[in-house]
């Protein structure tokens, strides 16, 4: 494990908010990494509306599709910041906004491996000889609407962190992270910037 880990307090609202990960954190026997396919896209390559509007944000985490309250209460301060130096908008509120746009945006976490919990369990009865890899991934869906009225456009992008446990080889697709709290917050960076991108992108967005 990587001498760079985040406070033991972060790695427990971690373990509260994406289950799995933080479980595999406080065994002290994993290192995460990032998947390499999705990359983080800089906001001055967005596409920029010529009048930027102002929005309201709602902002989601999920689990399998049910909402998960501590891991959005982590996540939102930082993709609210995120989509605010974006540019695509002139001002960003929590609350209705004059001419009533709204951007909602949801996280959910999503199992790639199966049985996860029963390789951590043979990597742990090992000592760390026999190790595993586990997969955890995310789709990022967000739906914007220019005014009460109008059709809704939308965009979707997808990451995974991988996790490696006991004697494994560290997987061809990832850059390591030296934290699980880095790992989380460095695939929402990144996962939100591709979906902003493909957002900006579409001909109805303006």
């Amino acid at each position: 494990m990587s001498r760079f880990l985040p406070p033991f307090q972060t790695l427990l609202n971690l373990t509260r908010a994406i289950p799995l990960l933080g479980l595999l954190a406080l065994t002290g026997c994993a290192s995460f990494y990032v998947d390499t396919a999705t990359k983080e896209v800089p906001a001055d390559a967005y596409q920029k509306p010529a009048s930027p509007h102002p929005v309201q944000v709602v902002f989601e985490f999920q689990t399998k599709g049910v909402t998960n309250a501590r891991a959005t209460q982590y996540l939102a301060p930082q993709v609210l910041e995120q989509i605010k130096g974006s540019g695509l908008f002139s001002d960003l509120k929590t609350t209705p906004v004059e001419g009533g746009a709204l951007l909602s945006i949801v996280l959910n976490n999503v199992p790639l491996t199966d049985d996860a919990f029963g390789k951590g369990f043979v990597t742990g009865l090992t000592f760390g000889l026999a190790g595993s890899q586990v997969s955890d991934g995310y789709v990022c869906t967000m739906k914007y609407l220019a005014q009460p009225q109008a059709p809704a456009i939308s965009s979707t992008a997808r990451h995974a962190i991988h996790t490696v446990m006991g004697a494994k080889d560290a997987p061809a697709n990832g850059t390591r992270m030296d934290s699980l709290e880095m790992a989380v917050k460095t695939m929402t960076r990144q996962i939100v910037s591709t979906a902003l991108d493909a957002l900006s992108r579409d001909p109805e967005f303006k």
